[in-house]
């Protein structure tokens, strides 16, 4: 459903130094530096899947995305999707698309939401049938009720959210770009988009391109991930392939019925938390049920659960090994 190959995008940038003498030279001589944000990026994704597009602020991500979606050139490279070439932006392509930002939106500000959906409708010619049954069934997903016949000015950030998920999506479209579709949210509104994200990829068979910065984002929705930083791919495969690769170690979490000093726990694996009648300790992956032993033996254990190291560790974890084993930039 996707391909890229040998994707690349730079642009080419001024940079001048502050101060009115500085601008008054850059009106006859400007200098211009090029930006690498994307270097000759390879992957394929197929129907129906849910794939994590991760990487620090600035790695890449959101200027793929709108290589895929069209709304760039790359500088050289080749993508398809849905069969389609995106630069060349054609009518059925665009309607197999769409495009969700998270710190964009497209509803009017001082029309209700059914205004941008009509308009929506009108725009990619859809049945007036088809329109009143995906608008219903997006509605009972995403519980929109009469959020949808008040002015949008009125609506709060996540009820907003809600509504433009459901806009982007009355054209059913096959690909799903989602650029951090849940900032700003609270936990609740997070936990309603990702469900909707899901009951629609299940439903539709929609193939779903997120990038977030949330990992509870990635962990409910993205069975695997591509991970990119300085515009180049370091990681592509299952999530759970990249924990136990990067960090092949389990945290166990220990809730204890009375305190227990510090060197008692030190003894039993590295001590990662330590507070009155809690604790959370790391130790090997093969080590796991000799130490879970240990703990059950040794200490007054009131409840005890085992844990992969979070997602944030693991790809801090990753970002530093990559550019630990990145060759030092030559001299200019």
């Amino acid at each position: 459903m996707i391909d890229a190959h040998s994707l690349t995008k730079h642009y080419r940038v001024h940079r001048r130094p502050p101060g009115l003498k500085a601008a008054m030279r850059s009106l006859f001589v400007r200098r211009y530096e090029t930006v690498e944000a994307v270097q000759s990026i390879d992957f394929s994704i197929g129907a129906g899947e849910r794939v994590g597009f991760l990487g620090p602020n600035g790695a890449g991500k959101t200027t793929t995305l709108k290589m895929l979606a069209g709304l760039l050139h790359p500088t050289s490279g080749e993508a398809r999707v849905a069969g389609f070439t995106p630069k060349l932006r054609e009518p059925a392509f665009l309607k197999q698309i769409t495009l969700v930002m998270g710190q964009k939106q497209q509803l009017l500000w001082d029309l209700p939401p059914s205004e941008t959906f009509e308009l929506n409708r009108a725009i990619y010619d859809i049945p007036r049938a088809v329109y009143a049954e995906t608008l219903a069934e997006i509605s009972r997903l995403l519980e929109l009720g009469d959020l949808v016949s008040r002015p949008t000015r009125q609506l709060s950030l996540g009820e907003r959210m809600k509504c433009e998920l459901a806009a982007a999506l009355l054209h059913r479209p096959r690909v799903l770009f989602l650029d951090e579709p849940t900032i700003g949210l609270d936990v609740s509104m997070q936990a309603t988009v990702r469900g909707f994200v899901r009951a629609y990829n299940e439903r539709f068979g929609a193939t779903v391109l997120l990038t977030s910065h949330y990992m509870d984002d990635v962990a409910a929705l993205c069975p695997r991930v591509i991970i990119v930083d300085k515009g180049r791919i370091i990681f592509d495969g299952p999530l759970a392939d990249l924990v136990h690769q990067v960090r092949p170690d389990k945290r166990i979490d220990v809730r204890l019925a009375r305190p227990v000093e510090k060197k008692d726990l030190e003894a039993l694996g590295v001590l990662v938390h330590h507070d009155d009648g809690h604790a959370v300790l790391q130790v090997p992956h093969a080590g796991l049920p000799e130490a879970v032993q240990r703990i059950l033996a040794r200490l007054p254990v009131s409840d005890l659960s085992v844990e992969d190291p979070p997602l944030e560790e693991v790809f801090r974890e990753l970002y530093r090994r990559n550019r630990t084993e990145e060759p030092p930039e030559a001299p200019p």
